[in-house]
C-alpha cells in the first residue's frame, strides 16, 4: 500500500505510521510525494500523542518507488494536485485537507497558534485512522 500526497510530510506520513501500526506484517506500507520535503514536526507530535513514533520516517519521492512493489495507491490530497503514480495498480482517493495549509494572511506576521495546529493535525490523523478501517477486509 502506497500513500501519496504532495510533500510527503504530514498526511501520508501519518497514514503510513497508522497503517503500519494497524496492519503489522499483513501489508507492506509506504508513503511518498511529488515534492518531498521533511516529516512535519506537527505530524510527529500528533502521532506521539497516540503512541506511534514516526521520527524514523523520511520524506520520499514518488519517483523512487518501484511500481512493481505496489498493489494499491491511496492519494490523500484535497485541494492541491495529487501526485501521479505510473503503475497499473488499484487506486483510492481519500481527500483530506492539508493540516499545515495556511492561507496568505493579511498580516504577514500572523500565524496559527500551537493549539490550533495540534487540533488540525489530530483531526487529520483521526480521519485517516477511521478510513483505514475500510482496508481491513482487503488485507485478510
Amino acid at each position: 500500500v502506497l500513500f501519496l500526497c504532495v510533500a510527503n510530510s504530514a498526511r501520508s506520513q501519518m497514514a503510513e505510521g497508522l497503517a503500519r501500526a494497524r496492519f503489522g506484517d499483513r501489508a507492506t506500507i509506504l508513503s511518498a510525494g511529488s515534492e518531498p520535503s521533511r516529516v512535519n514536526p506537527w505530524a510527529i507530535e500528533a502521532m506521539d500523542a497516540i503512541g506511534i513514533d514516526i521520527r524514523g520516517h523520511a520524506s520520499t519521492s514518488v519517483d523512487a518507488v518501484d511500481p512493481a512493489t505496489v498493489d494499491l495507491v491511496i492519494t490523500l490530497c484535497a485541494d492541491e494536485v495529487c501526485p501521479l503514480f505510473l503503475g497499473e495498480v488499484e487506486r483510492l482517493h481519500w481527500p483530506f485537507p492539508d493540516p499545515d495549509y495556511k492561507p496568505a494572511p493579511a498580516d504577514p506576521v500572523q500565524t496559527l497558534d500551537d493549539a490550533t495546529m495540534r487540533a488540525r493535525f489530530a483531526a487529520a490523523r483521526d480521519a485517516i485512522a477511521a478510513r483505514l478501517e475500510s482496508l481491513d477486509a482487503r488485507l485478510t
